[in-house]
Parts: structure tokens; C-alpha cells; sequence
């Protein structure tokens, strides 16, 4: 008995290779596949303000440049009415003939100005920065006048008026750096110079105003 020998063309068909199947299948599905995964590329991925307010890292940044600001603008007050209230404590740190009562009120005030900076908000470093130093300010003042006090009564006045005036000095080249930070300060955030300088004299050692013009109160 002969073989049936193997067919190569379709019985189907009545002739012609018979087709492969799976073919025309892959080759339509290669596009889809393609168009599918572009599509759901860019559908998927967020944009880029979405991802910016979803990111913990920026959201944290951007409240503590808000919290800052604020702190720039309360503190510039704050020490600009320290200022003016220093101003008659340090024209009497100068004379040598300050009674009793008087010395009593610039006591008065340097130990309020120390009081108001007891509790001090959490700020970035650059605010920390000057916020410190005008607290060290007022309290090396406060010492000042401590210092001045004790002159009044004492038989030998002089070596209390020359402590006195020492510390008054370094008061006031502490405020000078404290003051120079918080002018930074108030440029680097759109406010524009803000001179808040107590009066010094030559040899003092204090930076002063760099002499730009005034911003906006």
C-alpha cells in the first residue's frame, strides 16, 4: 500500500500554500500594543504642577518661606521700636551724673526688651540668626545699665562708668551685626533696605548703614 504523501497546499482552498494562522493576528497586534502603552504613558504620567504639590519635600520648603516672611516683617517692627526705646538709655550710659530714678527707667526698659525675647518662634537660621543677636543686644545693655547702677552710690565711680561703657560698646556692635542681617533680610524678601543702626562713634568697631535708600514701611 502506497502513503498518502503529505500536502502542502490547502484542501480547503482547492490549492495555494495554506496561510499561517497566527500571523495577520501578531502583526495587528504590535500597533495596538504600541498605541496602548503611548497612550497610557502620557495619561498615567503626572504633570509636573502635580507632582510639585504632591511632593512633602516642596510642600515643607515653601511653608517655611512663608513662615519666614512673616517672621522678617515682625521682627523689622519689633526692632525698630526697640530702637527708639534704647535711644534714651544710651544717651544716659554716656553721662557720668545719672540718678537713681533715672537709672530705675532704663532698667525698666532693657528688662522688657530681654523679656520679649523669652520665648522665641521657630524661624529658618538666617531669621534665627538676627533675631539672636538683637537679643543679645539688649541684654548686654541691660547689663549695662546693672553696671551704671551701682556707680551711683559708689565712692569711686569711675572703674563702674568704664565697665558700663564697655559693655554698652559691645551692645551696640551686637545689635550692628543683628541689624545688618535683618537689612539682608528685608532686600533678599522684596521689602527693600531697612537701617535700624543704634548710634555709634568712631572706633566702636559697629557696622553702620551702607547708605541705600530706605524701603517701604
Amino acid at each position: 500500500m502506497r502513503s498518502r504523501p503529505r500536502t502542502l497546499r490547502s484542501e480547503r482552498w482547492g490549492g495555494g500554500q495554506a496561510p499561517k494562522p497566527g500571523r495577520a493576528k501578531v502583526l495587528w497586534a504590535v500597533p495596538i500594543v504600541i498605541v496602548a502603552f503611548v497612550a497610557g504613558f502620557f495619561l498615567g504620567r503626572p504633570s509636573a504642577g502635580t507632582a510639585a504639590d504632591s511632593d512633602p519635600v516642596a510642600a515643607m520648603k515653601k511653608q517655611d518661606a512663608q513662615r519666614d516672611n512673616e517672621q522678617i516683617g515682625t521682627l523689622t517692627q519689633q526692632a525698630r521700636r526697640m530702637h527708639d526705646g534704647l535711644l534714651p538709655v544710651l544717651e544716659g550710659l554716656t553721662t557720668t551724673t545719672g540718678t537713681r530714678e533715672q537709672v530705675t527707667g532704663w532698667q525698666k526698659i532693657t528688662k522688657g526688651y530681654v523679656d520679649e525675647f523669652a520665648e522665641r518662634p521657630s524661624a529658618g537660621t538666617a531669621v534665627n540668626i538676627a533675631r539672636s543677636g538683637l537679643a543679645s543686644s539688649v541684654q548686654q545693655l541691660d547689663l549695662a545699665v546693672e553696671t551704671y547702677a551701682k556707680s551711683v552710690d559708689a565712692q569711686d565711680k569711675q572703674p563702674w562708668l568704664e565697665t558700663a561703657g564697655r559693655q554698652r560698646d559691645a551692645a551696640i556692635v551686637t545689635w550692628s551685626v543683628a541689624a545688618t542681617q535683618l537689612d539682608v533680610l528685608n532686600v533678599d524678601s522684596g521689602r527693600g533696605h531697612a537701617h535700624i543702626f543704634l548710634p555709634s562713634k568712631p572706633g566702636q568697631g559697629a557696622l553702620t548703614s551702607d547708605g541705600s535708600p530706605e524701603g517701604p514701611r
